[in-house]
């Protein structure tokens, strides 16, 4: 299941992505891997995921600042080149976009006197000039729940969000709800990077 991280760290994201082109296009359709790590009996673990994805240039438009971009299932794709895109002008025909992005989410319960890191933060570097154009991005969102109820019958756990919302959600079967409590706090953290590069064929 492909995470979403919370519209604050996209939109700190997304205006860099893809080397900082803008589009409407549609998620990737490339080779996706994952995988999931538990200790048993603690509750939480950690869910990590990873998507690759090409692209080939056909087409340029150097005044509108413009790139025709082709997936391998032929899906056709333009996009405008932010003013952030300095090697703009090192792009050709041919060229390869090739993306990989890495999803983390980790999940904890807050240990007594342990610090909170509500928040979000991001990080971007670009290509140096004169390069082919390229990016690396990185944001991390972390947000805090508490424990509104436990179901130790049907193995549930009913979490209450700082915006007051609550999601209830299922309890592997390995985790004693009977030491579980109430108010407990549960940390929910999301880092997702994106590594972008242009190459030759």
């Amino acid at each position: 299941m492909k995470m979403k991280l919370p519209a604050l760290a996209l939109t700190v994201m997304l205006p860099a992505a893809l080397l900082c082109f803008s589009s409407c296009s549609t998620a990737p359709k490339g080779e996706t891997t994952g995988s999931t790590a538990v200790q048993p009996g603690v509750p939480g673990g950690v869910r990590l995921e990873t998507y690759q994805e090409t692209a080939t240039i056909t087409g340029i438009d150097k005044p509108n600042r413009k790139v025709t971009l082709v997936d391998p299932q032929g899906v056709k794709t333009t996009l405008k080149a932010g003013p952030d895109v300095v090697n703009f002008d090192q792009l050709q025909i041919g060229d390869q976009v090739k993306a990989t992005a890495t999803e983390q989410l980790v999940v904890f319960v807050r240990q007594p006197g342990e610090a909170a890191g509500d928040g979000a933060a991001a990080a971007v570097a670009l290509a140096p000039v004169g390069a082919k154009p390229g990016a690396v991005l990185a944001a991390t969102v972390e947000v805090t729940a508490k424990v509104k109820a436990i179901d130790v019958k049907h193995r549930k756990a009913t979490l209450l969000f700082p915006d007051g919302t609550t999601k209830t959600f299922k309890v592997r079967p390995d985790v004693d709800l009977e030491h579980q409590t109430v108010g407990a706090e549960v940390v929910l953290r999301a880092t997702e990077s994106v590594a972008i590069r242009v190459e030759k064929p």
